[in-house]
């Protein structure tokens, strides 16, 4: 398997070598932020949820320790509030832009690939050697760039989507806790 791999970047042209080693970059970003951004957010998740809890079972404003702890401390206001959830928000998706560049461009950049691949076989058509058995594999190793930007998109739009959806949960729950928070402010 490894032989005909190096066999098939030994026959590509460095473009088409170029646009599988950007591909792979764009792989291997792709699985990092996702990992990154779900141990990030789910820890954070969690955090605030037990602060939440503690809201509702009335512990002391000052005893919080959650996104909220800063904006508070000169007291609860609902521009406090709405500062602190906005700063939230662009914390909660970050990353999600990389994944929806690598989702787009990544068919772009693998179809970029095989148009190369095709034009090189195109080329050496004009030598005379024009038999289908020449040209047919020369075809479907062109193809492969397609392929390859394909596979690196599907995972890279799917991990937004999730992270999204995670993010969006996350957010919520914020919310919840701010209007609880102003609840217990109004009420002292």
């Amino acid at each position: 398997m490894f032989d005909l791999f190096l066999t098939y970047l030994n026959r590509s042209s460095s473009i088409t070598v170029l646009v599988l080693a950007w591909l792979s970059f764009y792989f291997i970003l792709t699985f990092t932020i996702l990992l990154a951004r779900w141990v990030y957010l789910s820890a954070w998740k969690a955090k605030e949820q037990k602060v939440l809890n503690g809201l509702i079972d009335d512990v002391n404003l000052s005893e919080i320790n959650s996104a909220f702890s800063s904006y508070i401390n000169g007291g609860v206001s609902r521009a406090r509030i709405d500062v602190c959830l906005s700063n939230c928000e662009q914390r909660a998706t970050g990353g999600l832009t990389w994944l929806s560049i690598i989702a787009s461009t990544a068919p772009f950049i693998g179809l970029f690939g095989t148009v190369v691949g095709i034009l090189q076989t195109f080329s050496v058509m004009g030598d005379g050697n024009n038999s289908l058995s020449v040209i047919a594999p020369a075809i479907s190793e062109a193809l492969v760039a397609t392929g390859v930007g394909i596979f690196v998109a599907i995972p890279a739009y799917t991990f937004n989507l999730v992270l999204k959806r995670k993010a969006q949960e996350l957010l919520s729950l914020l919310k919840r806790e701010s209007i609880v928070l102003l609840a217990s402010y109004r009420s002292e």
